[in-house]
């Protein structure tokens, strides 16, 4: 890492408004992507690069301004790292357990393994050191969205007929917009320190 991983602070107005620009701009091909994965996902093999894809390549891509092809979940690439994945996400998995604040700090590593070819131990290392200093603002920008849209759909909801068609928007554009969180969050503490 070229510089202290302390000295990269979140801003958590500026991310959530990244993460909301990211998922809405992004809107269509997350959609599709997502709609293909529902389609193959009882498909074996293929369904593991396919989830691969969705939650990690597409995150990823969005996280450096690329743009996300309709069918980036068939990507072969991503099949090649099932292994890692698998052992990523199990580690990643027992530390879950271990509390919010472990789930935070390594909430990167599968992200590491796949996009900077990291292998499991080192990416949660380097999950780690990236979002030292950040786990309560990372905890804010989730907290603040999940808050937002929640209040925002349980008032529309209230409203007949029509507010329950607001209420499940609400929730889609907020699918979206976590997506939008993640890749923001990723390429603001990973940027320019980790090298593939």
């Amino acid at each position: 890492m070229s510089e202290s991983t302390a000295d990269k602070k979140l801003d958590i107005i500026v991310t959530v408004k990244e993460g909301f620009t990211i998922g809405i701009t992004s809107m269509i091909p997350i959609f599709v992507n997502i709609l293909l994965w529902v389609l193959t996902i009882w498909i074996p093999y293929l369904n593991v690069g396919t989830t691969i894809g969705l939650w990690v390549g597409i995150v990823s891509k969005a996280s450096r301004g690329e743009a996300i092809p309709m069918t980036e979940i068939f990507d072969p690439n991503y099949r090649k790292h099932m292994g890692e994945y698998f052992l990523t996400s199990g580690l990643v998995g027992i530390g879950v357990g271990a509390g919010i604040v472990i789930s935070i700090a390594w909430s990167l590593a599968i992200l590491l393994v796949i996009d900077k070819e990291k292998n499991p131990s080192e990416a949660i290392t380097l999950s780690n050191n990236c979002t030292y200093g950040n786990k309560g603002r990372i905890f804010c920008v989730y907290l603040l969205v999940f808050l937002a849209s929640g209040i925002a759909g349980y008032i529309l909801a209230l409203i007949p007929v029509l507010g329950k068609i607001l209420a499940f928007a609400v929730f889609i554009i907020t699918m979206f917009a976590l997506i939008g969180l993640q890749a923001s969050i990723y390429r603001q503490l990973t940027e320019k320190r980790i090298k593939k």
